[in-house]
């Protein structure tokens, strides 16, 4: 990861040195007339067909490393705000010098084919990109986007700074000023990073901080603080009288204290004043606080067209290194206010510090080809590295004048993809966060609200690491790599998967370190008992190769065997044809994990026999004369899977199975399948049966099987491979309903079976779902929806054990709580219990019948509530149960008081899987029983100002 980081950084290190040096030979010219490609312009034509100016004509093609982007690979193209003129003296002058970046940008490109976006903001607004791309503005004909309010742009222009926002509510300012001043404060908040801290505090003759609560210190400048100031911006009115030198006391106290805790930036400070005129200069109250050092900048914004009181408000800015504007129309508000970050930005230009910043992981979709660059999976989450760009000529050197940004996008993804994920072991995986602490990748990130699939999160892009991380408690991981340490961490953990319906403990080892160059940490956790151990095994090449290329053959779609980015010749390689070529000598260039590639030639040598076999069961109608068995298929530990289909591709059930779009079933650049890391947490030779939750409850549904492969020697022995089949959900309850009529009785006579009208018969999971049920509505159902008293019954007898979890990245919709209320303990009815025990024991016949071991050669063995109305998502904090059985307990019988009748039940499990059979009469009507839930809760925070004396006390409690 550090170099690929290192050869962004390089690569804008060299647009750095091309453009200072293209500014350096360029002579401003006032009359300069230039055509250059303007990025909405281009190939646009009047009524008459004429070409527009700067609409020439320039060449696009789609790029499938751009998502099929129609895009030019020679030139970029320059997008100027809608608010700004085109042919403005400043952006041409600008737009003519910086033409030189073309070549470095080109060249960049082919020593770098993993770059997607280099671009060059400028100071004076425009905008520089490679490669050239064709921009559309919105239904209203504008395009808002502004580079240098963008979050890359700003933290390379400026250092981190802790700023006070003093806004001025006294009568003057009622009306538009008002307006114009909670405008002027916003685009001030938008201006500020993740690395700022800030407060804002509006006066008249008193002093108000906006947030009460935050009364007397400065927050963290993140999205989800300057929602929440945004929110109380409307509620300011105008009355009074103002007094500016009370205001200006208090925010320079607020620094000064501040400053002194060792918190905040520990850097630059400014103070922004929001006014409408200044009747004094306040020279007493700089002499006192701010001179002769002038630590603090003063950055005043004079509100409205009357100029009586400018002269004060500038003198306060030079007085104190800082800058006055003047702001007298909604539409004057962004501009003015990008002034200051030029000032901000003067000592570094000085010092010529090309500092590299990184930004937070973050979808920048803005840019009108953002979306499509996410393509079916919604919005590219990415990474920019940026670099300032400075005057270097000789005459203004120590005016300290920026000229702008160059950056690069980094897609997540791309990080992902040189993590070697076979050595990681089944459950592990790696994860980064920035120096604040937000996650950059992580597997259980998701910033993108599920239900739409596109839309993202308001808090996306601050997602903590401890809210993922959530049983660290103490925050001794989050604390070591937010300050950059090497070391090691151990904590049991609960991880869910299957869409937070499973749960998985147990036991992880964090390994974490600093990437050097950035201000990124590396994190990899390893699970005990995977990714410690690997096996090792040898084949000849030709061998490896011949059965690598068999059709049904497929090798994980983000796992890198060779790396096909580094070199455009090689970009259209599939893996298959890199690892032959690597192979057979004859692409010396190509960069491979020798390791890997032997381990997998190994899996296709050995797994090689399966194909024969699965084809004589396909041709075997006897085996399967229904077609109820649908795919058979295999995983091995470096990302190889075989798949056989016994019916056509159009006829299968579930048809997203083990494509691209069923996530969880596949190998992921980050996670193993679904049903290898269900199956590898069981007892070798189990089998794990699920109904996928992506499924419905119609005859569409499927069930599936698997089981891992553990080598049976002396020696303890990874996992190495999982098998399993998909079949037809009505094929497998069919199978079992015949097994429960059957009678092993010596009279042949059964004194219960399901049929009966006396019982229920069920069969759940160990996670408590539902698989087959006499009323088929409740497939997929927890079972304790539907038996309520009997799943408490099975909590508080230990069959079952209640696991609590936490999403701190929810959606909300409604607020529903249920709850439940614990049963008797009362003697079984034992007739009862052995008449069904006797049923239960039939189940053998349905294994038997139905052999899974069949379907693979023996050698290889070694609910939601319905919302009516409109609704809408929102972020939120939730608590949820999990269940899972308890694999010591095989049987459990019971019974329990409803109402004074006694409803019996038993619980067995069933050989060789993780499923068990319930059997509950149904005599007594225990429908009073409140049924158990998993639906999520809501946690509620509440904070608490409690008054203790001299002590003012903020308390944060969650309710649920």
């Amino acid at each position: 990861m550090e170099e690929m980081f290192h050869k962004k950084a390089e690569a804008m290190r060299r647009l750095v040195e091309a453009a200072e040096e293209a500014h350096l030979q360029h002579e401003e010219d006032p009359d300069l007339q230039y055509e250059y490609f303007n990025a909405v312009l281009i190939n646009e034509a009047d009524e008459q067909g004429n070409t527009v100016e700067l609409g020439k004509e320039f060449i696009l093609e789609p790029n499938d490393h751009f998502n099929n982007l129609s895009v030019n690979l020679s030139l970029s193209v320059v997008q100027v705000p809608t608010n700004m003129y085109n042919k403005d003296s400043a952006i041409v002058n600008g737009v003519y010098w910086s033409e030189a970046l073309n070549k470095v940008f080109v060249d960049n490109f082919e020593r770098d084919p993993s770059l997607i976006w280099q671009y060059f903001g400028s100071a004076k607004g425009f905008f520089r990109q490679y490669p050239g791309v064709k921009w559309h503005s919105d239904e209203h004909g504008v395009i808002a986007f502004d580079c240098r309010n963008r979050k890359w742009y700003i933290q390379a222009a400026t250092s981190p700074k802790d700023v006070v926002i003093l806004v001025d509510v006294s009568g003057s300012m009622k009306g538009l000023r008002l307006t114009i001043a909670r405008q002027t404060v916003s685009s001030i908040l938008d201006t500020l990073g993740d690395d700022d801290f800030f407060n804002i505090i509006a006066y008249n003759q008193e002093i108000h901080y906006v947030e009460p609560c935050l009364n007397g210190t400065l927050v963290q400048a993140d999205k989800t603080n300057k929602d929440h100031f945004r929110e109380h911006l409307d509620k300011l009115f105008a009355k009074g009288m103002g007094l500016l030198g009370n205001a200006l006391t208090e925010a320079f106290t607020l620094l000064n204290n501040f400053n002194q805790t060792g918190r905040g930036s520990m850097c630059s400070q400014a103070i922004m004043l929001v006014t409408d005129g200044a009747t004094d200069m306040y020279d007493s109250v700089f002499a006192k606080y701010n001179w002769p050092h002038r630590k603090v900048r003063i950055f005043p914004y004079l509100i409205g067209r009357e100029s009586a009181f400018a002269d004060n408000l500038k003198w306060m800015a030079c007085a104190n290194k800082g800058y006055f504007s003047q702001i007298s129309t909604l539409a004057d508000v962004q501009e003015n206010v990008m002034r200051y970050l030029h000032v901000l930005s003067r000592p570094k230009v000085i010092d010529h510090e090309h500092d590299t910043v990184w930004t937070e992981a973050y979808v920048d979709d803005t840019l009108p080809h953002a979306q499509k660059m996410g393509g079916i999976n919604g919005p590219l989450l990415m990474t920019t590295v940026a670099m300032p760009v400075f005057s270097t000529k000789n005459q203004t050197r120590n005016q300290g004048i920026l000229l702008g940004v160059v950056g690069t996008d980094i897609p997540v993804q791309e990080l992902l993809k040189v993590l070697p994920k076979h050595k990681l072991g089944i459950h592990g995986y790696a994860f980064s966060i920035t120096n604040n602490g937000y996650i950059l990748t992580h597997p259980d990130l998701r910033p993108l609200y599920q239900q739409s699939g596109k839309r993202k999160k308001p808090n996306y892009s601050s997602v903590d690491l401890s809210e993922v991380e959530w049983e660290d408690r103490d925050h001794v991981l989050r604390n070591s790599m937010v300050n950059r340490k090497t070391g090691t961490f151990s904590m049991e953990v609960k991880k869910t998967v299957d869409k937070g319906k499973r749960v998985l403990s147990m036991h992880i080892d964090y390994y974490y370190t600093d990437i050097k160059g950035t201000p990124f940490s590396l994190g990899v956790a390893l699970s005990r008992g995977h990714g410690k151990l690997f096996f090792r095994g040898n084949v000849s090449m030709e061998a490896g190769l011949h059965d690598l290329e068999h059709p049904d053959v497929a090798l994980a779609d983000e796992w890198i065997y060779c790396n096909t980015e580094e070199h455009h010749e090689h970009k259209y390689l599939s893996q298959k044809q890199a690892i032959k070529l690597y192979l057979t000598g004859r692409k010396p260039h190509l960069k491979c994990d020798k390791e890997l590639i032997q381990e997998v030639l190994f899996d296709a040598v050995v797994t090689a026999p399966l194909e024969a076999y699965w084809t004589r069961l396909a041709l075997n109608k006897s085996e399967n004369p229904d077609k109820g068995v649908e795919i058979a298929f295999l995983g091995t530990r470096t990302g190889l899977s075989r798949t056989n289909m016994f019916v056509v591709p159009e006829q299968l059930t579930n048809q997203d199975f083990l494509t691209a779009d069923d996530k969880e079933g596949v190998f992921n650049a980050d996670h193993f399948p679904l049903w290898y890391k269900r199956a590898a947490e069981q007892v070798p030779g189990t089998f794990i049966y699920s109904l996928p939750f992506s499924s419905g409850i119609d005859n569409k549904s499927v069930v599936l099987a698997s089981t891992a492969i553990q080598l049976l020697d002396d020696r303890k022995s990874p996992i190495v491979a999982a098998v399993g089949i998909q079949m037809k959900l009505e094929f497998f309850q069919r199978k079992f309903w015949t097994a429960s009529r059957q009678c092993a009785a010596l009279d042949g006579k059964c004194g219960l079976s399901c049929d009966s009208e006396n019982i229920n018969c069920y069969l759940i999971d160990n996670n408590g779902f539902i698989l087959v049920a006499q009323d088929s509505s409740q497939t997929g159902i927890f079972f304790g929806e539907v038996e309520g008293a009997v799943m408490n019954k099975l909590l508080l007898m230990g069959s079952f054990k209640r696991v609590t979890l936490y999403d701190y990245q929810a959606s909300c919709i409604v607020f529903v709580e249920r709850s439940s209320s614990p049963q008797s303990l009362l003697d079984p009815y034992l007739a009862f219990i052995a008449t069904v025990k006797c049923l239960i024991s039939e189940l053998l016949i349905f294994l038997l019948e139905f052999n899974l071991y069949s379907w693979w050669h023996s050698d290889l063995t070694a609910k939601a509530q319905r919302l009516k109305g409109k609704t809408m998502l929102v972020p939120c904090d939730t608590e949820y149960p999990a269940f899972v059985s308890e694999r010591t307990i095989k049987e459990t019988t019971g019974n329990i008081d409803c109402d004074g009748c006694v409803r019996s039940f038993v619980i067995q499990q069933i050989p060789s899987s993780n499923l068990f059979m319930v059997v509950v009469d149904n005599k007594c009507d225990c429908s009073s029983a409140p049924p158990i839930s998993m639906e999520p809760i809501e946690l509620m925070y509440i904070l608490l100002s409690v008054t203790r004396g001299l002590w003012d006390t903020d308390i944060a409690v969650y309710l649920t």
